[in-house]
């Protein structure tokens, strides 16, 4: 799961962007290749997650997955604390609510419903976010688009469950919330200093929702190495690699890359844990991974091309 996509902007799934840092590290390797090994750790994360849903309830796996990713950070950037102003808290906590709600919605969703049919669903958010002010005809073609996938995983023939359905919706809607909760906190926490902060209030705020779901069932070695796993596989290492390929590659590029996510689920979901989209899914993902490219691409045109006509 996500958390985090461009939208168009270029920004990461942790909502940064690292322009500063060594060519030489970025060189080593195709941008392409990094952004794309990511995704694949992305969805490998999350299909190592619904393997385990029989031993831990899924809160308690994104309780754990944000737990890792929140001590990384916290020991990687040392966020300041003091001195904030209270506008510089606003939106780092309404990032991190929208981080944990929008993982613990997606975590439900795909323990219900198939993992492509949930990462498809819910990149209605980003697709959103990127249609809003925009009214010209080809703009209104990608959200229609997207709305002709949503609508085929509801009516197929084979039943989606009705529960995880809008469970990715609502992570979906998590994700719009967090991509403009980032660009605000951006705006007043330096580097991922912000990042951090939104982390920790998102593994706090879930903390007693998993501790009641999966009580002692978190203190367990093989379950607390696994979800450290998740969370360096989900969270870290894309992160990281986003991060370094965004270094060299244009924003546009990685958009189009980003917007392969939904294949990779369904690819990786086929493989892992034996679930066989019908034909018509497929089709519904090929509909959102279109409008994801024609947004990303649309709103990576200048508007001023608006003025030829």
């Amino acid at each position: 799961m996500p958390a985090g996509q461009d939208a168009g902007d270029g920004t990461t799934r942790s909502g940064e962007v690292d322009p500063a840092g060594r060519a030489g590290q970025a060189a080593r390797f195709s941008p392409i290749s990094l952004v794309l090994v990511g995704i694949v750790s992305v969805q490998f994360g999350a299909a190592v997650s619904k393997g385990l849903f029989g031993e831990i309830p899924p809160v308690g796996m994104v309780f754990l997955r944000l737990l890792t990713s929140t001590l990384i950070l916290l020991a990687y950037a040392r966020p300041r604390l003091t001195g904030r102003a209270a506008g510089d808290w606003r939106p780092v906590l309404a990032l991190g609510l929208a981080l944990g709600a929008m993982n613990w919605a997606f975590y439900e969703s795909f323990a219900r419903i198939p993992l492509g049919v949930a990462v498809t669903i819910e990149f209605i958010g980003p697709l959103a976010v990127a249609a809003v002010g925009r009214r010209r005809p080809r703009d209104l073609l990608w959200v229609g688009l997207a709305a002709v996938g949503i609508v085929l995983f509801g009516a197929g023939p084979t039943k989606v469950d009705v529960l995880g359905f809008v469970l990715a919706l609502v992570a979906g809607g998590c994700w719009a919330l967090y991509i403009v909760s980032t660009a605000a906190t951006g705006r007043r926490w330096a580097g991922l200093d912000g990042l951090a902060v939104a982390s920790t209030v998102a593994t706090l705020a879930l903390a007693p929702f998993a501790v009641a779901a999966a009580g002692d069932r978190l203190l367990d070695p093989r379950l607390l190495v696994l979800g450290a796993l998740v969370g360096l596989l989900s969270s870290v290492i894309p992160y990281s690699l986003e991060m370094i390929a965004l270094r060299s590659l244009p924003a546009r590029t990685f958009g189009i890359l980003m917007s392969l996510e939904p294949a990779m689920a369904a690819l990786v979901a086929a493989v892992l844990l034996r679930e066989w989209l019908a034909p018509w899914q497929l089709v519904a993902i090929g509909c959102v991974i279109a409008a994801s490219v024609g947004a990303t691409r649309t709103s990576s045109k200048p508007d001023s091309d608006r003025a030829e006509a």
